[in-house]
């Protein structure tokens, strides 16, 4: 797969831009474990072009995360226009989309996942923003708004239309949010339109390497993206990898490297954001590092509790 001047190879897996989550510390940590390419959070394009501090410095990003695509949202074609312009000084490898957002407070402000009931609008956008910025314009959007309105065929041929370079479809309308089983069988027809002819990714579901490998052969996609599996997980990127390259059944790290690694995460998140708002921003991924374990329970609450970088890693050790 490739997208402007990046060479992601054959079979690529990518984390996907999650609010809240995929902050500099955790891409850093994926693109340790193997992600091709990762995302901002996604960035608020009338925030943006408030000069909003918070919104700012979710587009900084250090050079050891590249490839790296800043995604921003919105709907008012100017305010996108001028958020990627803004995108674009940071020098990513992309700029992308969100049209697929599904929570209230952005599709009730007829962003994100809501311009599936304004398509028009949704190719204005797109075009202003293509037409603005020298870098790759992607877009990151779901099947339609509910089970009566599934437009992502025509979506797909429109967008490519006015100049994107690739589309990622997650498998579900915003109607079902995150609930269900998403399904690739759109994804695939968009994959298999003869009228297509820029990459396309996939996204939903994807929670184990055979998996991702299944989703490969039986659609044709050229990338899988991965969200919600790869948090307090990011071993999914290299699992997947090995797999689909090598054959290869990674089984499931061990607990001193489940340890070692949400140690280097956390000290990466306080180094970035300080120790109190890294510790509690951390608190999300817990969970995720020590799925299954048993005993993990009492220790997590513990965790919850503590307030400093030693009295966490002295619970975390004192897990071993």
């Amino acid at each position: 797969m490739i997208i402007g001047k990046t060479d992601f190879g054959n079979f690529p897996v990518l984390l996907a831009p999650l609010e809240d989550i995929t902050d500099s510390a955790f891409r850093t940590v994926c693109r340790n474990h193997g992600a091709d390419l990762v995302y901002t959070e996604f960035v608020s394009s009338e925030a943006l072009v408030r000069s909003a501090l918070k919104s700012s410095n979710k587009m900084q990003f250090e050079e050891t995360e590249r490839p790296i695509g800043i995604q921003i949202f919105g709907n008012n074609p100017e305010a996108m226009k001028n958020a990627a312009l803004l995108a674009e000084q940071n020098n990513p490898e992309l700029i992308d989309i969100n049209f697929g957002c599904p929570v209230r407070k952005v599709a009730m402000k007829g962003a994100g996942a809501a311009l599936l009931n304004d398509i028009p609008l949704m190719v204005s956008i797109t075009r202003e923003v293509v037409n603005a910025v020298k870098l790759p314009v992607t877009v990151k959007t779901r099947l339609g708004w509910d089970e009566n309105s599934k437009v992502i065929v025509d979506v797909a041929e429109r967008l490519q239309d006015v100049g994107i370079q690739t589309l990622t479809i997650h498998g579900r309308t915003r109607a079902q949010m995150y609930s269900g089983e998403a399904d690739w069988t759109l994804i695939g027809k968009v994959k298999n339109n003869p009228r297509m002819n820029i990459p396309i990714i996939g996204n939903g579901d994807i929670d184990s390497a055979s998996k991702a490998a299944e989703m490969f052969d039986k659609y044709g996609v050229d990338a899988i993206m991965i969200g919600r599996a790869a948090i307090g997980n990011p071993w999914i990127f290299d699992q997947i990898k090995k797999f689909i390259h090598d054959g290869i059944i990674c089984p499931t790290p061990e607990l001193p490297e489940r340890i070692a690694v949400a140690m280097a995460h956390l000290k990466l998140a306080i180094s970035k954001k300080g120790e109190h708002k890294g510790i509690i921003e951390m608190r999300k991924h817990y969970a995720g590092y020590f799925k299954g374990l048993p005993g993990f329970k009492k220790i997590r609450l513990e965790i919850l509790t503590r307030q400093s970088f030693s009295e966490v890693e002295d619970i975390l050790l004192g897990f071993q």
